[in-house]
């Protein structure tokens, strides 16, 4: 009989091949659910992580299991895996292949995204809240200059995001004090403990002046002088750069490589090298880094599956070695972006992929609260990995 660890893994499994595989659903399904009412909907403020466009449909964002894990909702039309009304209970389930295996509750929506900024811009349309509520993420921008030199990440749409979506959904620019104010209100009325400040490339001399005003307006609002807050940043030329954010009081950062491999790296981020440098020096940025904010007060981020395992892997070890942590989560050849039609890896690949993260990163003394304060989200299978080792779920 398998233990209830070896349950959880098993599901984690199959949390994979949700993540990878995307969620076909029947749209008078959702008619009677409250999807932006009474259910956190999908805004998209940075990407667009469904497989297909879709302008005529409101798609919850996210959902749980029994069990408490948080599931991302990735539609695709195509995929073997449904979440289907059972019309014997009335409650939804979700199927794989035609086989239930639990029912779901989609998550519902949080209490500030209707309460509005001072000039009258919803909340919800400056920060999304993670499926677990403990992170508000906010893209200050939701284009990159890159476009304008053709000098995109292959992997990335958030320009194409933003012409699909950003007058749609009324995204725009944000201002350091609506942020200031929506961090406070999601604080205070849906107890989000982290922040995390990412966005579009932009040069950096803009980029510094704007994280700082940024910081301003947040501790202004909570009444701090330091706050759980992630700067996203790219590799900057001046490293006294880096002193300025830690000054400035974010208590971690952000700096994503992408991809490990050199090779990789050129041809996969040309902007990132054209505009910030080699990788050395992406590398040296991390570790300098690390000399002010601290061991696992860092992180960098890697798309999972557009190199070998091997090289991503080799990644993640050399930089828990100097105390920085690694996203691993799985590409998703989004709509918009350069790859698009390209396939990740299957399932197995990418779980594997996060068993293996997990295990480096423990053996170099990051625990699960360091993984969830550097990162946009606490819902990643590494996060339920850490969960499931720590007793915590």
């Amino acid at each position: 009989m398998a233990t209830h660890k070896e349950e959880l893994y098993k599901e984690l499994e199959f949390k994979t091949k949700v993540s990878v595989e995307g969620i076909k659903i029947d749209p008078s399904i959702l008619l009677p659910v409250g999807i932006g009412k009474t259910v956190q909907e999908q805004i998209h403020g940075c990407f667009y992580m469904d497989h297909k466009d879709n302008f005529t449909l409101n798609f919850p964002s996210s959902f749980k299991s029994p069990t408490g894990f948080s599931y991302g909702f990735n539609w695709d039309p195509d995929s073997k895996i449904s979440i289907e009304l059972n019309k014997k209970d009335g409650k939804l389930y979700i199927y794989d292949d035609g086989v239930e295996k639990f029912p779901i509750e989609f998550t519902g929506r949080p209490k500030y995204y209707d309460q509005q900024t001072s000039d009258g811009t919803y909340m919800g349309k400056i920060g999304q809240l993670s499926p677990e509520k403990y992170t508000i993420s906010i893209a200050y921008s939701n284009e990159c200059a890159l476009k304008d030199k053709g000098l995109d990440c292959l992997f990335c749409n958030i320009n194409h995001t933003k012409s699909a979506y950003g007058e749609r959904q009324g995204i725009k620019w944000k201002t350091a004090k609506q942020i200031g104010e929506a961090v406070k209100t999601a604080f205070e009325l849906d107890g989000a403990q982290h922040v995390n400040i990412t966005g579009g490339y932009i040069p950096e001399r803009r980029e510094v002046d704007y994280y700082l005003d940024v910081a301003e307006a947040i501790k202004d609002s909570l009444g701090v002088e330091k706050f759980n807050g992630t700067a996203v940043i790219g590799a900057p030329k001046d490293f006294d750069t880096i002193d300025k954010y830690a000054e400035a009081g974010y208590r971690t950062i952000g700096t994503n490589l992408e991809v490990w491999d050199e090779g990789y790296f050129k041809v996969i981020c040309p902007g990132k090298v054209s505009e910030c440098g080699t990788r050395d020096h992406w590398l040296e940025t991390l570790d300098y880094e690390v000399s002010k904010f601290g061991r696992g007060r860092v992180r960098c981020g890697f798309v999972a599956g557009i190199e070998p395992k091997e090289r991503t892997l080799e990644g993640v070890e050399y930089l828990a070695k100097r105390g920085i942590v690694s996203l691993t989560g799985a590409w998703n050849p989004n709509p918009g972006s350069a790859l698009e039609g390209h396939r990740t890896p299957k399932p197995e690949w990418h779980f594997d992929m996060a068993v293996k993260t997990h295990r480096i990163l423990a053996n170099n003394g990051i625990t699960f609260d360091l993984y969830a304060d550097a990162s946009p989200s606490a819902s990643f299978i590494v996060h339920d990995i850490f969960r499931i080792e720590e007793g915590l779920i």
